[in-house]
């Protein structure tokens, strides 16, 4: 019987190493490291974060996508949203071949036209339970990227799930991961989840958990949460016993400040004793998530007179280190390098954490004078835009720059 399910790519790593560093990497980037993450470029002091770009999760879905190519070549090859958050990757994803499919608004795929032949790539924030379920039944062979990271939520809602706790879910309820994690309380029958946007969102259930003073009604709660949780979910039976877990690239001190909040409402209402056995949390926050921002919160230290952030708009993990980058310095979140327009000077940037908001364009962004730039990327961004953003401002500056890899310079 022909192997349909597939987790540990196809042992052509190493053969189609030369490609993918040749499309991603950068010598630019590789300089600065090689240097202490600092260089000096004309009038502009780099710094660059020690922890930056692709993590291990996105060079392993990576990495799986060129092999699947490699793998069937004469197969139509389909990937359920976007491999990852940036639109440099998406579009190699297309141009060698991919077709995408993207859910419809309420987060459902129309796979009616898929067949046993077709090859299903399964992107790095996973996939719902439901979904998955009906791509085995097609019968498509299934390339799953799925992130070590993620899995590890995975498994902790589903005992919650198992053990009759409701999994309160730090995330973004639209966001294909945290789909994919609530609907991990579906292996278990009577299965609950809520997902929780933010700190401000979080109190409407820490005051109800807590019944403190103007807290929302029973109606007006599940109202509020009725896209944000599970089937038939009601407040008063289902926050009896509350497991915290979390979307794994949002901001880890929130995460925990969010535990520790309905943590604080049991006590409030229940008592210590009751909160020790109808309360459960624990650290689900991806290691490299968290070492970039704290090597975000490093440079921070420094106070670089600028302050650039590259990485797609609609990445979470993106976002959140220019929310903390924007609480200390002038800081630019740009998508691609092309954000930086060399014949005008001017930037396209996201000035918001909500992805909603438009960009701006900015043309004295760049102070006059010598500057020192701090540098800091997703870990969905490819070295190369981090090197082609920097070139452009160099460029805007007028500054010439030698591109030989570092063993070769100076």
């Amino acid at each position: 019987m022909e192997q349909t399910y597939f987790r540990k790519g196809f042992g052509l790593k190493k053969e189609l190493r030369p490609l993918i560093d040749s499309d991603y990497q950068s010598a630019l980037v590789e300089r600065i490291r090689s240097r202490g993450y600092t260089d000096q470029f004309g009038d502009i002091t780099v710094h660059l974060a020690k922890e930056f770009g692709f993590c291990y999760g996105v060079d392993r879905a990576i990495d799986y996508a060129y092999e699947t190519v490699h793998q069937f070549p004469e197969r139509q090859i389909h990937l359920l949203g976007e491999l990852i958050h940036n639109p440099h990757v998406n579009k190699r994803m297309t141009d060698m071949g991919i077709a995408f499919l993207y859910p419809d608004s309420d987060g459902s795929f129309d796979f009616s036209h898929l067949t046993p032949e077709d090859v299903v790539i399964l992107p790095a924030f996973g996939l719902t339970l439901q979904d998955f379920e009906n791509l085995k039944k097609i019968g498509c062979i299934l390339v799953d990227t799925t992130c070590g990271s993620v899995l590890v939520v995975w498994k902790r809602v589903e005992k919650y799930a198992k053990d009759g706790f409701t999994a309160v879910i730090h995330g973004k309820y639209t966001h294909e991961e945290s789909r994919a994690t609530a609907s991990q309380v579906e292996k278990h029958e009577g299965g609950k989840y809520i997902i929780v946007r933010d700190m401000e969102e979080g109190g409407l259930l820490f005051d109800y958990i807590a019944k403190r003073p103007g807290h929302l009604s029973r109606e007006a709660f599940m109202e509020h949460f009725a896209s944000k949780a599970s089937e038939g979910f009601d407040p008063d039976t289902d926050l009896e016993y509350i497991g915290v877990a979390n979307q794994t690239t949002m901001l880890a001190k929130e995460s925990l400040a969010i535990g520790w909040k309905v943590h604080e409402a049991f006590v409030e209402r229940f008592g210590e004793e009751h909160a020790s056995t109808h309360f459960r949390s624990f650290g689900t926050i991806c290691s490299a998530t968290q070492e970039r921002q704290d090597a975000v919160a490093d440079m921070m230290e420094d106070s670089p007179d600028v302050m650039l952030v590259i990485g797609g708009y609609n990445s979470s993990n993106t976002n959140h280190l220019a929310h903390l980058c924007r609480q200390h310095t002038a800081t630019f979140h740009v998508e691609d390098a092309a954000c930086i327009n060399i014949d005008t000077g001017s930037v396209l940037h996201k000035p918001e954490l909500d992805p909603a908001t438009p960009e701006v364009e900015d043309y004295d962004w760049l102070p006059e004078g010598p500057f020192s730039l701090g540098i800091t990327a997703g870990a969905s961004t490819p070295n190369n835009k981090i090197g082609e953003a920097l070139i452009r401002i160099l460029q805007v500056r007028g500054i010439d720059i030698d591109l030989r890899m570092p063993e070769t310079v100076g």
